[in-house]
This record gives structure tokens, sequence and C-alpha cells, in this order.
């Protein structure tokens, strides 16, 4: 009898204990649910910054250098020493007003922006101005065959992971954002940029005027 009576007992234990492995499935799902949610949720410091006609500190990086580029003589003395490791952090780049272009080669639009951005670039050089791509989401044969395809001649790094895209609040490529001697971030463009607004977002940068989020032409979603 007291056998058959602990058996009975286990036995009204079982659905209790399924009931609560059940619930903390549900509750661990609905966790990671929202965890990824909050992950995957855009940073949007930058253009809030900007639509109050504030600038911001640019996010920093430490990237490996996907191409060197042909930098001109005005930004060979500073930024020549900064690739030769293949490694480049934004650090490195006080003192020069930046061009930062996040792309990939899968990008239909980027096909589009690259050759405004290259001629933008071989007047901007001579300014002192940096033009610095920033490949991301892509096969690095990939983006190389790019660069060669439309002759781009600054430099580029490469962020494989997505983190810094992330920590700058891309969703999407092209993006471009226009940043002071200071590290500061006075400019954004979502979509293609256009000569005008590479034109006013470089003025920006080597003023520290705030020139603001502007969207652009086409953009792809990242993938």
């Amino acid at each position: 009898m007291k056998a058959d009576a602990v058996t009975q007992e286990s036995r009204g234990r079982r659905p209790r204990v399924r009931q609560l492995i059940a619930i903390g499935v549900v509750i661990l799902f609905v966790g990671l649910l929202a965890y990824g949610l909050i992950s995957k949720a855009p940073n949007t410091s930058i253009d809030e910054s900007l639509a109050h006609r504030h600038p911001i500190p640019a996010p920093g990086f430490d990237l490996p250098v996907l191409a060197h580029g042909d930098l001109g003589p005005r930004l060979s003395t500073k930024v020549d020493p900064a690739l030769a490791d293949g490694q480049l952090s934004l650090a490195e780049l006080r003192g020069t007003p930046v061009v930062l272009n996040f792309w990939a080669s899968w990008c239909v639009p980027c096909r589009e922006e690259a050759p405004i951005l290259e001629h933008a670039w071989l007047r901007a050089r001579s300014q002192g101005v940096l033009f610095l791509g920033l490949n991301m989401q892509d096969l690095t044969t990939d983006a190389r065959a790019f660069i060669r395809s439309f002759h781009d001649s600054y430099p580029d790094v490469r962020d494989e992971g997505g983190e810094v895209a992330h920590s700058w609040g891309v969703t999407g490529v092209p993006e471009t954002f226009f940043i002071t001697a200071r590290a500061k971030v006075v400019g954004h463009v979502i979509g293609v940029v256009s000569p005008a607004d590479l034109s006013q977002g470089i003025a920006a940068a080597r003023s520290g005027r705030v020139f603001g989020a502007q969207v652009g032409g086409e953009k792809r979603p990242t993938r």
C-alpha cells in the first residue's frame, strides 16, 4: 500500500515537472528573443545628435586594412604610417578630416556610388581630407575585385563581423559619415551620396560645422 501511494505521488509530480519545464523553455525563448531584438536594434545616437545640430564623438574602431590606396603627397606623411602594419584605427587618423563610407560588393547602389566617391576623392585628398571605405558583410575576394573594377584609389578597411557598423547605427549600405579632424561626426548620408552631399559634407568635416543627417539615393538593406 505504501509503495502504491509513493508511485501515485510520483506520477502526480510528473505532469507538474513537465509543466515547469515547458514554462521554463518559454521564458528562455522569450528572453532570447528579447535579447536578439535589443542587440539588433539600431544605434540612433549619431542621427539624434545631428538632428539637434550637435557634433558627436565618432565611435572608435580598429580594423584590418583591405586596400592601401593612393593617398597622394599631402596625406601620405600622416596616413601611410597608420596603414603600414595592416591595421587601422580611427584614433590614428586624429588630425585628419575623414569621409567614411560603408559599402559591400554585393550592394547594387554601391556600384552607382563608386565613381562619385572616386571623383570627389581625387579632389579632396589634395585638401588633406581622407576618404576611407569600410567594407562589411562581404567576401574579401569579392571586395577586392570590386575595388579593382571601379579603380577605387582611397584606402579601405574591413569589418567582417559587423560590430563597427552596429556601433555607428548603420542599417544598410551604402552609408557615408563625415568626421572632423577632432574625430567628431558632423554629417551622415543614408543611401547613395550625391556630389553636392559630398561637397557639403567635406566642407563640414573641415570646418566642424554640422551638416546633419540626409537621405541620399537608393539604399539596399544589409544581409
